[in-house]
């Protein structure tokens, strides 16, 4: 099988062990036998970040983006959700908020910046005492992007998580590209909602997303009328935990991958797989350094799983054309997406390794020595 390198920001490479776990005999997802493929991955994915006494994780067939939906639609009541807009992701988050009439606030900031916390503290304490005066709802969440692939800027998510410890606000993270990839620790950094899916750094397939919830929190959401069906976070847990079943049919084939590739992340360690993430970063970097190529954001607030690359004024540089030399050579990047700059992004998750950065920069460099 051709072994093509996603340098994009998901889906990720996967191994050949992943893509053949597909391959089994067909089964309906409602025989006990499945069921305890979804127990085991269930349990798994709640112990990479949590115990799962304090916490449990709920599936969903989708893409990442229904498990952030299925948290603001399911667990915000009546209050108010503040929402960090710092990227493309934050920004689909208050338009997810707004398509639901939520109670929102909008805090936008700088993409290329860390967050202003104290700006942050100051809009929190400015809306709890005009709650106050006005007899009226309070902040009540506050959600955010750990990994913001718009720029591949790292938001400090335990610090968010003091703060909102202080102020008894419960903390929502869309750790879509950071889960599995960068160690989190949903207890001590005070998270209660988690969202991911299983084709980022956990390195399985597209297909599945995924909620991991603090129980007591989550008991609490059981009285919320249900904004939609599909994607109600307590009527999905409370199915799941009386008959090991999701309510709808699941991606069966994808959830023996995504097994699988649980078995691998726990083999590998996520301390392990972060550092091999970095080393291939120090290795892109490196040889962009070489070929004067920028990056958009600091190293010191990066995540270091993805990189940003200003575009070079050269005259005959185009990036369709750099897309289609790379691609034919077996690597994929992606374009930008931030206005203010013209970028394209180069991941590095998923089953990459050292030998294979050092190949990528290498016709890197062949292509931008044959067009100056």
């Amino acid at each position: 099988m051709r072994r093509n390198i996603l340098l994009n920001p998901g889906p990720a490479t996967t191994s050949d062990t992943v893509k053949f776990a597909q391959i089994v005999p067909d089964i309906c997802p409602r025989e006990k036998e499945f069921g305890s493929i979804m127990e085991f991955v269930s349990r798994e994915l709640t112990e990479l970040v949590g115990s799962n006494e304090k916490y449990t994780t709920i599936l969903f067939g989708g893409s990442g983006t229904a498990a952030v939906e299925a948290i603001l639609s399911s667990v915000v009541d009546n209050k108010i959700i503040l929402i960090i807009n710092n990227g493309a992701y934050g920004k689909r988050m208050c338009e997810i908020a707004e398509i639901y009439n939520l109670n929102y606030i909008e805090f936008k900031s700088s993409q290329i910046e860390t967050i202003n916390l104290k700006e942050l503290e100051e809009v929190i304490k400015k809306n709890n005492e005009e709650s106050k005066i006005n007899n009226c709802g309070a902040i009540s969440h506050l959600a955010v992007v750990h990994h913001e692939t718009t720029t591949g800027i790292l938001n400090d998510i335990e610090l968010l998580g003091e703060i909102c410890k202080k102020y008894s606000i419960e903390m929502i993270v869309d750790a879509m590209s950071s889960f599995a990839g960068i160690p989190i620790d949903m207890y001590k950094m005070n998270i209660k909602y988690l969202a991911s899916s299983s084709n980022k750094c956990i390195q399985g397939m597209a297909g599945i997303s995924f909620v991991v919830a603090d129980k007591k929190a989550l008991n609490n959401t059981q009285n919320i009328k249900p904004r939609n069906l599909y994607l109600n976070i307590y009527k999905q847990y409370s199915y799941f935990k009386d008959n090991y079943q999701m309510r709808f049919t699941p991606p069966v084939q994808i959830l023996y991958a995504l097994k699988q590739a649980i078995i691998e992340a726990k083999g590998e360690t996520i301390e392990k797989r972060y550092k091999r993430y970095k080393e291939c970063c120090e290795i892109l970097w490196d040889g962009l350094d070489k070929l004067n190529l920028n990056r958009l954001i600091d190293k010191n607030i990066s995540s270091m799983l993805l990189t940003s690359v200003i575009e070079p004024q050269i005259k005959n540089y185009k990036f369709d054309r750099l897309h289609d030399y790379l691609y034919s050579r077996g690597f994929t990047i992606y374009p930008g997406k931030i206005s203010s700059e013209n970028t394209f992004r180069i991941a590095n998750i998923g089953d990459i390794y050292q030998d294979d950065m050092r190949r990528f920069v290498k016709i890197l460099e062949e292509y931008f020595t044959g067009i100056i």
